[in-house]
């Protein structure tokens, strides 16, 4: 196959075996389509042993997303690349990708099944004692190692190019900067927050820092970002993190992967009120969603510190104070991010169940409300905080 077909069940399997090294020559394979990605047809390829692996193709177009946002194959070559790298340099917590084809926009992933979804379990208000660490050192080491402190200029410039991805990024513009503040068709919320929106939208010193954080996302190309973290895009259990789906990926600002990251534990946090009646219960998860948001934002500033002490290349200056004063600006970058991704969950269509699924009504709203409300005060306060600490400090007090 060459020219590039849109793949179904048989087609995948044809795909598989022509690949020889995938299973062995005896396997006998059965294939199902599953998941209803706006930008991927996706594969569950298994043999009569239950060895597995996944299959993911480009759709030429974003399907269901509106003709006006054409999406090109070319995010396959960007997201395999992504993980190529990303795995590189943080094995333990990538997904391992095992093969990439740029003609058929595809690519072959280890299967994740034996761990769950971040999401659904934190709505269930199950704990993973490892996260905070585990995704600290994923956002670290991928941000340093991708960044000027590791990478000679030619690299990074050259990099930047390969990783060229505008018509992603514009809607992640979008979405996170211009639709929650002005009616647009991609907007969804209910009605009875119809208020709660009109007033942020008239928030003018909110909408200068919003202003301000698209300035940074615009300019800055500090690292290679995955650009798509969320809870739903981990997978987990007792002892293993795994990020996956880079299909956004850029060059850009560090603390948008670190705030799109904690955004999701917050917004988590606001659903347990109207999940988790039992007040005790309610909150040891509140709690330990807490517990973890400190644990990534100091292993995240430690081991940046590390990172630079031993590894950093003489072509950016990496002095203690310079450091200091530059994983400072990334994690107040992260708190707006972190305010931003909150916001757009809300109003958006890319909605989250952590809010969507509580049963009762009131609960529900309620809920919403606070993640609203959590967000714009996060926003707004962000250039405030002058320390991890602080960091940490204005999330508890616009919490509790």
């Amino acid at each position: 196959m060459s020219a590039y077909q849109a793949f179904d069940n048989d087609r995948a399997i044809e795909y598989i075996n022509n690949q020889g090294d995938l299973f062995p020559p005896d396997a006998n394979l059965s294939c199902n389509k599953f998941s209803n990605d706006k930008l991927y047809l996706v594969f569950r390829i298994t043999d009569q042993h239950q060895r597995s692996v996944i299959l993911k193709q480009a759709r030429p177009d974003a399907h269901d997303t509106g003709a006006s946002w054409p999406q090109a194959l070319e995010r396959a070559r960007i997201e395999a690349s992504t993980l190529r790298r990303h795995g590189k340099v943080c094995p333990a917590q990538t997904v391992r990708m095992l093969h990439h084809d740029s003609e058929q926009a595809i690519i072959i992933l280890e299967d994740l099944g034996h761990l769950h979804v971040l999401r659904t379990e934190l709505n269930a208000g199950r704990t993973f004692a490892n996260l905070g660490r585990d995704a600290a050192r994923y956002l670290a080491t991928t941000s340093f190692y991708h960044s000027d402190f590791y990478l000679t200029p030619e690299g990074k410039k050259a990099l930047f190019l390969s990783f060229n991805n505008p018509q992603m990024r514009s809607i992640a513009e979008t979405v996170f900067f211009d639709d929650p503040y002005q009616d647009s068709a991609r907007n969804h919320y209910p009605d009875a927050l119809h208020n709660e929106i009109n007033k942020l939208r008239q928030n003018t010193a909110l909408k200068l820092a919003v202003a301000r954080l698209r300035q940074s996302f615009q300019s800055s190309s500090q690292t290679l970002v995955h650009g798509n973290v969320h809870s739903g895009s981990l997978f987990v259990d007792d002892t293993t993190t795994k990020f996956t789906d880079p299909k956004l990926a850029f060059f850009g600002p560090i603390g948008l992967d670190l705030g799109c990251f904690i955004g999701n534990l917050l917004l988590n946090f606001c659903s347990q009120h109207g999940r988790i009646k039992a007040a005790s219960r309610r909150r040891d998860m509140h709690t330990y969603l807490l517990r973890t948001i400190d644990i990534c934002l100091s292993e995240f500033e430690q081991q940046w510190f590390e990172l630079c002490a031993q590894h950093g290349t003489g072509n950016t200056p990496k002095t203690a104070d310079h450091v200091e004063h530059f994983v400072r600006a990334a994690l107040q970058d992260a708190v707006g991010y972190c305010g931003s991704e909150m916001i757009r969950r809300i109003t958006g269509q890319a909605q989250v169940s952590d809010l969507d699924k509580i049963e009762d009504a009131q609960a529900r709203l309620h809920a919403q409300r606070l993640a609203l409300e959590v967000g714009q005060q996060l926003i707004l306060h962000a250039r405030s905080c002058q320390s991890k600490s602080a960091c940490y400090q204005l999330i508890i007090s616009v919490l509790l």
